[in-house]
């Protein structure tokens, strides 16, 4: 794409779904035009999974400014409203963010504004840890249920304890937002569109080279006290690489399965974009 033709004095927001290319297109951006790149992707705010995440290599950071990225420890508590304010505070530097990711919900509170939501308690998050899912989208209102993509636990989570803490459905509080950190209309917003046919061979080519760079090992030193439902432990390909190496399923079945899961993931997020980012700069992946 004709990059010198982006506004060099605006925000650049680039999503899209995993393996589609966007990191490199921020990458590039930012040694053209200059810029910082700032991470919007809930996975890859962890300290644990470098490679299982597809953080950007030591390469690519020695190549231009990169910011949230694996900074966030495994016990960590994190949300969407820890991220807005590293966000802000990183915006307050002057800094011209290139903010790239594929994590729909980012984006959303940084273009639409974020509710100011008080903070879970423990007890209601162990409560909410130990429920089913059925039952916690059976609690949820009518409206919050209809905004959630529903086989999404965390998201459904989010929503149940938001209820149970305040007594306020969490759409309600989201119609009650302040002023969006980067309006749409204040930024360069890239919308990276890869069909399922241009995603598929990629996702299998990426999670080889994973292999390679040893995500095996990455997987072994996060054994100790793996817990899947923390949300510093949901790297794709972390539960099936570490099933193999407890000696549960071959390394060719968690290869498979990983690669499978890497695609239901791209396509949840391709539903999100498609249903939320309408009103976003489309670019071909293969065009990129």
């Amino acid at each position: 794409m004709p990059i010198p033709s982006l506004p060099v004095d605006q925000p650049v927001l680039i999503a899209g779904p995993t393996a589609s290319g966007k990191s490199a297109l921020a990458l590039e951006i930012a040694t053209r035009q200059g810029g910082v790149i700032v991470n919007a992707d809930a996975l890859q705010v962890y300290t644990p999974w470098r490679i299982l995440t597809a953080r950007p290599s030591a390469q690519d950071e020695a190549a231009a400014p990169h910011r949230l990225y694996g900074h966030v420890g495994r016990w960590q508590d994190y949300s969407v409203g820890h991220w807005q304010k590293e966000v802000s505070a990183l915006l307050s530097e002057g800094v011209r963010p290139i903010i790239v990711g594929g994590t729909g919900l980012y984006f959303s509170a940084l273009t639409e504004g974020l509710s100011d939501i008080p903070a879970i308690s423990p007890a209601v998050r162990e409560r909410a840890n130990a429920m089913a899912l059925g039952d916690m989208q059976a609690a949820l209102h009518p409206e919050t249920a209809d905004r959630l993509d529903l086989s999404n636990r965390a998201r459904v989570q989010r929503a149940w304890e938001v209820a149970e803490e305040t007594g306020t459905a969490l759409h309600v509080w989201h119609a009650h937002k302040p002023a969006p950190l980067i309006p749409l209309s204040q930024a360069t917003a890239l919308l990276i569109d890869a069909p399922k046919s241009f995603l598929t061979p990629r996702i299998e080519q990426r999670f080889e080279a994973m292999l390679a760079a040893g995500a095996l090992e990455e997987a072994r030193d996060n054994m100790n006290d793996f817990n899947v439902s923390r949300p510093a432990d949901k790297a794709i390909g972390a539960p099936e690489l570490i099933a193999h190496l407890r000696g549960e399923i071959s390394l060719e079945a968690a290869r498979e399965r990983a690669v499978i899961a890497t695609r239901q993931y791209a396509k949840r997020q391709r539903t999100w974009f498609k249903a939320r980012m309408s009103d976003w700069q489309h670019l071909s992946a293969d065009t990129i």
